[in-house]
Order: structure tokens, then sequence, then C-alpha cells
């Protein structure tokens, strides 16, 4: 056997490579995922489980942005089938309906995608209740509220599923000004250890990513140009993740390639700590 000889210089690691084509690995699998809408992980895992095959309903709080998304993805994919569900993860009653909406649109839910989250940037000294309240209320009550829901769904259901939950490496680094959000987040990785013990014996694998900093030009909008720019040139690589990047390990996690792992957390980072 010859050996096989590469040409060239390796791409550098501070270069974003191009996302990768997909594989079949969702072939005939239907997924929720919340907080899809806009330019963020959410629209980018969407765009990744449809690219590896799966029929997909997308879930936002805010209508226009999500129609426009479900939209662009239906026209994009037009042999899958793309849903759109307005779904404010703070109300149960709306959560509950998502979950039911999907399965008689998607005819069953294999897989969940708990996206959804809030941040912001306030010193504990000045943080309020109600600053504190809104970021637990989105990013951690209501990665537990889809969770119940999808975990009720699949009791019922009787074929077994994936749940897949979005933290951060936050949940494991100090961050000034991100107490509430690294609190939640690292709430997110207690929720998905205990609940995947709990969700074997309904066929559920749970794990969870935590990304460093997958930058995008909503997060651009809403955050300043110097930290996301500090944030991202402490990472190994001298830049931030895109977000196909944190989408495709989502997708990883939701295929048989890890049919052995549950209760993880898996950081997307050129460094854990």
């Amino acid at each position: 056997m010859s050996e096989q000889k590469f040409s060239g210089a390796p791409q550098s690691l501070s270069i974003a490579p191009a996302s990768i084509s997909g594989h079949g690995l969702l072939a005939g699998r239907t997924a929720v995922i919340t907080a899809a809408a806009g330019t963020g992980i959410g629209s980018a895992t969407a765009r990744r489980l449809l690219e590896e095959g799966a029929d997909v309903v997308v879930s936002d709080w805010h209508e226009r942005r999500l129609t426009e998304t479900a939209e662009l993805l239906a026209k994009e994919f037009p042999e899958r089938r793309v849903g759109a569900v307005v779904c404010d993860v703070r109300d149960t009653a709306q959560v509950n309906q998502l979950l039911a909406d999907a399965a008689a649109e998607l005819g069953r839910i294999d897989i969940m995608v708990n996206n959804a989250g809030l941040g912001g940037e306030t010193p504990v000294v000045d943080m309020t209740d109600e600053q504190w309240d809104q970021v637990l209320d989105i990013t951690l009550t209501g990665t537990f509220r889809c969770t119940r829901a999808a975990l009720g769904y699949f009791r019922g259901a009787g074929h077994g599923g994936v749940i897949v939950n979005n933290a951060s490496v936050l949940g494991w680094r100090a961050q000034h000004g991100q107490a509430h959000y690294a609190a939640a987040k690292a709430g997110v990785m207690a929720l998905t250890r205990c609940s995947a013990v709990e969700a074997a014996e309904f066929g559920v694998r749970i794990n969870a990513v935590a990304p460093s900093i997958a930058r995008h030009p909503f997060l651009d909008k809403v955050s300043s140009t110097e930290l996301l720019d500090s944030l991202s040139e402490r990472e190994a690589f001298g830049r931030a993740a895109e977000p196909w990047e944190v989408a495709a390990t989502i997708a990883m996690l939701a295929s048989d390639y890890t049919s052995y792992l549950t209760g993880e957390v898996v950081s997307v980072s050129s460094q854990r700590a």
C-alpha cells in the first residue's frame, strides 16, 4: 500500500473553517429546537440537523424572526419538513403546547434541543432581583420546563429519544458581571446529569454542550465589540467558535455515534477552564 501524501501547509486553527457537509447522521429523525430564530446557535442547529437528514420544528418567542427563519430553512431544504411554533419557555402551558404541536406536525419527536437562554452583564452588588430572576427563569427553569415536557412525551411514546441542552463554559469559568448567567448554566449542567439518570428508563439520553463563545451578528449587536474581541482572543485558537461548530457537536450528541453517552457536558471550546 502506498503512503498517502499531503501537500501544502496545514490550515491555521485561528481561521474558522467552512461548514462541513452533512453525512446523514440523523436521517429519518425528527427534532424540536428552542430559541431557533435569528443568527445564533439555535438556527445553526436547525440547519445542521436538516443537513444531517432530520425534519425539524423550530421555536422561539419572537414570531417575526421565527417565521423568517422557518421560511429560509424550508427554502434551503425543500426535501425536508420544517415547522414553526411560537413558544415562550417561561410559560409552562406554551412549552407543553410546543411538544404537542411538534408531535402532531412531525408524527413523532426523536430529538429535543433546549437552546433558550438569556445573558447580561451586571455585577452582583448592582444586580436587582428582577435581573437575577429573569436570567434564571429563561436559562435554567426554561430548560427544566422543556426537559419535563419532553420526558413526558417520551415516557408515553415508548420509542426513546435524545435531549441536548445548551449550557456554557461559564458553568465552570468565572467571569465578571456574569454571576446570574453562570449560576443558571451551572444549573443546566446539574439538571442534565440528574435528569439523565431518571430518563434512562424511558430509553432517553440527555447530554449538554458547553460553548465558550460563538460569535454571530445578533451577539455583536447586543454586546460590546471590545468585550467580544477580548473573550475571543483568550481562546487557545485566538478566535470565537462559529455557530455551526457548536451545532455540529449538538448533532453528534443527537446521533447514534454517542449511543452510550448520557449525563455528560461536552465543552465546545479550545480550552475548558
